[in-house]
């Protein structure tokens, strides 16, 4: 099943791309390997999830937007190709930022909220690397920000 097939499925739609919001480009594909930068979890323009983890932000919510990540990465992916997700081979690695407070230690299971709905996404194809990362801070105060590195198949290598 394709990914927006799957998508449709669980009730879910790609948004438009979200722009990027400082002095960065929203990905860079270099040979059959495209890097996503830093996702906020962005819906209709405003953050899912924003403050510290868990005082803030319910650890339930900051999942729910690392899945709102996601579905930004993937929209920017969708457009680096050419609107076509099938060219996705497979996810290579998350780094996910979680704005914790200072006794906070459950960032994996922040990231589980991307990672899960990956492979739900994907299968195989959408198990991957990771980080899982506690920080004072992130950008407009979100609670997560996860960057994205995906492959995509090798005949897409050439372009």
């Amino acid at each position: 099943m394709k990914i927006e097939e799957k998508l449709a499925s669980l009730g879910l739609q790609l948004p438009p791309p979200p722009k990027p919001v400082a002095a960065y480009i929203p990905c860079l594909r270099s040979g059959n390997t495209l890097l996503v930068s830093g996702q906020l979890p962005f819906a209709e323009g405003k953050l899912l999830a924003i403050g510290k983890v868990p005082t803030d932000s319910s650890l339930e919510t900051v999942q729910l937007a690392a899945r709102q990540c996601v579905l930004n990465a993937l929209s920017i992916a969708k457009d680096a190709c050419q609107d076509d997700l099938a060219k996705i081979k497979a996810v290579l690695r998350l780094g996910v930022f979680v704005q914790s407070a200072d006794d906070f230690y459950d960032q994996p299971q922040v990231a589980n909220g991307a990672s899960e709905f990956l492979q739900e996404l994907l299968g195989e194809a959408g198990r991957h690397t990771r980080a899982a990362v506690g920080v004072n801070a992130l950008p407009l105060n979100a609670s997560v920000e996860i960057e994205f590195l995906f492959e995509l198949h090798p005949e897409e290598s050439e372009k």
